[in-house]
């Protein structure tokens, strides 16, 4: 048995997708006594979840056993399962398609749960999106589908998600939750849940304010990741150690903060968030927000950077591209996660493929389903790097044991800063 039967005498909790943010949620509400509906339409990881197998690193199999046997805990993708719901927190992805806001899973989401909304229901979103989402998009969808009035038939809200997959101080516990509702009594039962689930809740007067928190907290890091990416450039061909002047500058204990270069940006936030903000000013306002938009032609380019830098190693040995064979350690955005949602390292491959060479990928914390077409799969060992013709350390995981790479004869190109060597050679 994956589950028992959900026990109602408790409050029912429906979070609609399981993933990064979705599940860690689920478990937390399941641990203080909610009973969760999981509700993910992936098929496959319905099924994982049911066989108690975690594909989310920061939720350990232990943990996803606990919630499953607690009979508290029901993954499924029937919306079916959803009735009668007291609360409903709504984590689906919110991707840009040809750098346009795409909300259809937002929409997809509020229009199955309105079917299912009852008197006294409270629904959050807290998928990333543009101040206004909640009440000009989420609200009406909800009262149309369900035939009740928002904010006196039932309670709706926003809090950013604040997940940071791999950190083990700030986890969804500690970490402070903003909230808003989209009047005073909506406000009083959206923080109420969160009290529930997080040390701290951060109340604000209304969804537009937290909409904008979130895109705020990853502007403000897409854009200092694109200053200093710009100053890795301009300092390889300076031939200054940008490393060395950024852990210089780090030691100044007030008015900076350290950010360090890399092969690019990824996952759910920081390529995603950003654009949210500058299309929705651009929409509204009709002007530019150009700190995102340079920031986002410097990160988006980083990728292509690091293909040239890998050409101009590979020239040096007198080694064309075409026909070479480069292993990519590391293939997720972030290190220690399996999370490849606009990993650089997939415009990485696409570039060195267009070229002609063959690519391998090590990391075991990407799933199976979610590895890229084309790309050979390998572990990190003395043979798949001798086997190649060039190294790119791309997300330093903790469990790549990164001494073979100081030690290997094959040259690499460090994008991390994490090693040392005659052959070694850092962006």
């Amino acid at each position: 048995m994956w589950g028992a039967k959900l026990n109602m005498s408790a409050k029912k909790l429906v979070v609609v997708g399981q993933g990064y943010v979705g599940l860690p949620v689920a478990m937390r509400a399941v641990e203080v006594g909610y009973e969760v509906v999981g509700v993910d339409l992936d098929s496959n990881r319905v099924n994982s979840l049911r066989a108690g197998v975690s594909y989310v690193d920061d939720i350990t199999a232990t943990t996803l056993r606990t919630a499953l046997d607690s009979g508290r805990y029901m993954p499924t993708s029937d919306y079916s399962s959803t009735s009668g719901f007291d609360f409903a927190i709504i984590t689906v992805p919110t991707p840009l398609r040809e750098s346009l806001p795409d909300l259809s899973f937002i929409e997809q989401a509020s229009m199955s749960l309105a079917s299912h909304l009852k008197k006294g229901a409270t629904v959050v979103l807290e998928s990333t999106t543009y101040p206004g989402t909640t009440e000009e998009l989420l609200v009406p969808i909800l009262q149309d589908g369900s035939g009740l009035n928002a904010g006196t038939d039932f309670y709706v809200g926003y809090s950013p998600e604040r997940i940071d997959p791999g950190n083990k101080t700030w986890g969804f516990v500690e970490t402070p939750k903003v909230v808003s509702g989209i009047d005073v009594e909506s406000l009083k039962r959206v923080q109420g849940l969160y009290d529930d689930l997080v040390h701290k809740t951060v109340p604000v007067s209304t969804p537009k304010e937290a909409e904008l928190t979130k895109l705020l907290e990853n502007t403000f890091r897409h854009v200092n990741i694109a200053l200093v990416n710009e100053l890795a450039i301009f300092g390889h061909k300076l031939g200054v150690n940008v490393w060395e002047s950024i852990e210089a500058a780090s030691t100044k204990p007030f008015g900076f903060m350290k950010f360090t270069p890399g092969p690019g940006v990824g996952g759910h936030c920081l390529p995603v968030d950003p654009s949210y903000l500058s299309w929705q000013v651009r929409r509204k306002l009709g002007q530019n927000f150009r700190f995102v938009e340079l920031a986002n032609d410097v990160n988006d380019h980083m990728p292509d950077y690091v293909a040239q830098r890998l050409i101009v190693l590979l020239n040096r040995l007198g080694k064309p591209m075409r026909g070479s064979r480069v292993v990519l350690l590391g293939l997720s955005y972030k290190k220690n996660t399996g999370d490849i949602r606009e990993s650089p390292a997939l415009r990485l491959i696409e570039s060195l493929q267009e070229l002609g060479a063959t690519i391998v990928g090590v990391d075991g914390h990407v799933e199976e389903n979610r590895w890229p077409k084309g790309v050979e799969r390998r572990s990190l060992d003395p043979h798949t790097l001798e086997s190649a013709d060039a190294i790119v350390l791309v997300t330093d995981h903790d469990d790549f044991d990164l001494e073979l790479l100081d030690t290997t004869p094959t040259p690499v190109l460090d994008t991390k800063n994490r090693l040392s060597g005659e052959h070694i050679e850092r962006l």
